[in-house]
């Protein structure tokens, strides 16, 4: 399963959450047919893309920032302290969340399969060696090691097998539409989980309304760090860095500028405009110097925003605004991939896998419950947008061997040749998301602490 997230000034939680997840330390076989590699070698991109999101309900008002600390979620951004790694219950639930998205994945195959009556031989959270099984009417159930993905496995052409090589319920010998429904059934059921959560999210919280005022709202500031022995308070809004003045309507981007100004100015002081109660005044604050040579004063920083709920009148209101939210979330997954492959370059090496998803979606659910809510969503789109594509190893990649098939007039390729595309994708992406996993745990704040 391939994840892509990004963000933007008018999106919400979500968005600001995985902001939050910009570096934020101190310091700076013989193969037998499957489907749907699920693969968790998620493109995060650090986050740093513009979240274009079409909702309709995220829009900005400007207003009288002065005395008021909003309702919204701190950021945590380079520079600047991190408040540590997520609580083990967070974790948990995000963990939970994405173990959910995997196993729908995969049921869509599954029962896209067993409602035809094709014949399944295994159905696998996870890669590589066994951690725990059950078997229940000829169908393998396991818990593997490497928690990249899953698979519905089919006996087709295992060698172990005694089912007859012709036999009408073997996925091979099925006509190529039905293998098509089992081939894209794991898309679909991501889709359709998709829209459910947002629906759900509807009837039950609402979707949330966004309200800008002028500068940057510092909801923490961290004991004994620069921001605190000059004189910053929680509840302070930023109006002016060094000289620059923060723009009347802010997001995202006012909150980088600050960030960028600090950051440049390690043991130099920097001054501050903030407006405290119905006070503007000026303090001089000097940030430290982190090991990277960069500045830190040790706040956290967040839009000053406002956040309310819309909350729909009737079942027709509350499907119109599921609609809504649902294709504007769709639309943004689009174009983040699209820009991701259009600046491959740029974007390759900022690549995440399970361990950054997993300390995002803890992020988020630390949060509210909106943020998590978004986070599933947006994961289910990104699985099933990445899975269709004509990749080895995923679902589109089979599908392509299945159209393939049809274009040449019910002629399939050579097993030989079919064998060693699925394998090869399957290995890199084994080898790519250890190395990812690897890769994002160093990167955790407590193990670098550690290191």
């Amino acid at each position: 399963m391939i994840i892509h997230l990004s963000s933007s000034p008018s999106s919400l939680s979500l968005t600001r959450l995985l902001k939050s997840r910009s570096p934020i330390s101190d310091s700076p076989h013989k193969p037998k047919t499957h489907f749907s590699k699920s693969h968790l070698s998620s493109a995060l991109n650090s986050f740093s893309h513009n979240f274009h999101c079409k909702n309709q309900f995220l829009y900005g008002k400007s207003g009288d920032p002065v005395g008021k600390r909003r309702s919204s979620r701190a950021w945590a951004f380079s520079g600047f302290d991190s408040g540590g790694f997520e609580s083990a219950q967070s974790v948990l639930e995000a963990a939970a969340v994405l173990t959910a998205i995997i196993v729908v994945h995969e049921s869509g195959h599954f029962l896209a399969a067993y409602l035809q009556g094709i014949r399944v031989s295994k159905f696998a959270i996870g890669f590589g060696p066994i951690l725990a099984k059950f078997n229940s009417n000829n169908v393998e159930y396991s818990i593997r090691a490497f928690p990249l993905g899953g698979f519905v496995g089919f006996p087709d052409n295992d060698p172990d097998s005694d089912i007859p090589v012709d036999d009408e319920d073997l996925l091979k010998n099925r006509p190529i539409f039905d293998r098509i429904l089992v081939v894209s059934a794991g898309v679909i059921a991501n889709i359709v989980f998709a829209y459910t959560i947002i629906f759900v999210q509807v009837l039950s919280v609402g979707l949330p309304v966004q309200e800008a005022f002028p500068g940057v709202l510092v909801p923490e500031v961290r004991p004994f760090s620069a921001a605190s022995r000059d004189g910053l308070l929680a509840g302070d809004v930023i109006l002016a860095v060094d000289g620059f003045q923060l723009p009347e309507t802010t997001g995202p981007g006012a909150v980088s500028e600050v960030v960028d100004v600090i950051k440049k100015n390690p043991k130099r002081n920097v001054l501050i405009k903030i407006a405290r109660g119905q006070e503007d005044f000026e303090i001089g604050v000097t940030p430290d110097e982190n090991s990277d040579g960069t500045g830190r004063i040790g706040v956290q920083l967040s839009p000053n925003i406002k956040i309310s709920k819309v909350r729909p009148k009737s079942l027709t209101e509350a499907l119109n605004y599921s609609g809504r939210e649902f294709w504007g979330l769709t639309s943004n997954v689009l174009d983040s991939l699209k820009q991701t492959f259009l600046n491959f370059s740029q974007s390759a090496s900022k690549v995440s896998g399970p361990v950054a998803i997993i300390a995002v979606g803890a992020e988020v659910a630390k949060s509210n419950i909106d943020g998590l809510y978004q986070f599933a969503a947006v994961l289910n789109l990104n699985l099933a947008v990445i899975n269709i594509l004509p990749l080895p190893a995923l679902d589109g990649g089979s599908l392509a061997l299945i159209l393939i098939e049809a274009a040449r007039g019910g002629r399939k390729l050579p097993l030989e040749l079919e064998q060693q595309i699925m394998s090869s994708g399957i290995m890199f992406v084994i080898v790519l998301g250890l190395f990812l996993i690897i890769r994002d745990t160093l990167n955790l704040d407590f193990i670098k602490d550690m290191l």
